[in-house]
């Protein structure tokens, strides 16, 4: 969930980074509290599935992070993209990263605990590494990549519990997961062959992603849901929390990280994420945890770190 690793929701290009002069909070602190925001939206989004369909969970998600990018705008005096053409390529990335991934999450963990979404989304640098190999011919093999790719999905099949025949897994909500996690890289792939180089700001850029990914269950929602007869306070504060702290708030605390210590430090809330995740859905959701779980979820980070090395530039 980040403009520096395939884990993002918002991975937009180079621009010009929002909000001048010197941050108020050290960047530790604001490291931390990035952390901690997103390894908490997975549950949120399981306490929101308690109340409200998946595509409204989303819409929700997407109306209140949205609502806050707006609000950083108009304070910053930034205006939405121009030109159809960028339009057309910001609503292809609002649909992979944030349409498709959140709606994905939301229905995967009907079915599965949000300690397992959690983990499944520490599997999108693999995804990403894998693709890029392909998509982008900067992105060469070394064996430590390539190693640490194949130790990556060895972790998936050990918190999938693969030796047992994958018995008391939901499938389907595994898959949609994994699929989310997958969703990331694809978009980041696009916006990185698209938009790298927008003379746009990162923050005007993303304004308009949201705006469409919104736009996009708006229409989508009503065709598929219907009016809740009752509003749940609880998960309605869920949406709420995870749109404007995990979706609109997160990415105006990573920007600043980013500009501040550079993207290898600021991808590094990639592998604290599902440790949180996985911590508070035991702790606060009483979802259980098998040994297997946290082995392969080691293994998992372990080898997207890896996935992460870059070759050494010869002088």
């Amino acid at each position: 969930m980040s403009s520096v690793t395939a884990t993002t929701t918002t991975p937009v290009p180079s621009g010009t980074t929002p909000g001048a002069g010197r941050p108020r909070l050290d960047w530790r602190l604001r490291f931390g509290a990035l952390s901690l925001i997103w390894g908490f939206s997975f549950l949120l989004i399981k306490v929101g599935t308690q109340g409200y369909a998946p595509f409204q969970v989303t819409l929700g998600r997407l109306a209140f992070g949205t609502a806050v990018l707006a609000v950083a705008m108009a304070v910053r005096r930034e205006r939405l993209p121009r030109g159809a053409r960028t339009w057309g390529h910001l609503a292809v990335a609002g649909f992979l990263l944030n349409a498709l991934p959140f709606s994905l999450f939301a229905f995967a963990e009907l079915t599965i605990p949000s300690t397992l979404a959690g983990i499944c989304n520490a599997t999108s640098p693999l995804w990403g590494m894998a693709l890029s190999l392909v998509a982008l011919s900067e992105d060469r093999p070394t064996r430590v990549r390539v190693a640490g790719l194949g130790l990556g999905f060895l972790g998936v099949l050990t918190v999938l519990g693969a030796w047992q025949g994958f018995q008391g897994l939901d499938a389907r909500g595994t898959v949609l997961a994994l699929l989310a996690s997958l969703s990331y890289p694809v978009g980041w792939i696009y916006v990185r062959r698209t938009l790298a180089g927008s003379s746009h700001s990162n923050l005007s850029l993303t304004g308009g992603q949201l705006l469409l990914a919104t736009a996009q269950l708006a229409v989508v929602t009503p065709l598929f849901t219907s009016v809740p007869s009752s509003f749940a306070v609880g998960p309605l504060l869920a949406i709420a929390a995870l749109g404007t702290l995990g979706t609109g708030l997160a990415v105006l605390i990573q920007y600043g990280l980013v500009a501040e210590v550079g993207p290898t430090t600021g991808q590094m809330v990639t592998y604290f994420v599902p440790v949180i995740a996985a911590a508070a859905g035991v702790v606060l959701l009483g979802e259980t945890l098998t040994w297997s779980t946290p082995v392969g979820a080691a293994i998992v980070l372990a080898g997207a770190a890896l996935t992460q090395v870059r070759p050494k530039r010869r002088a």
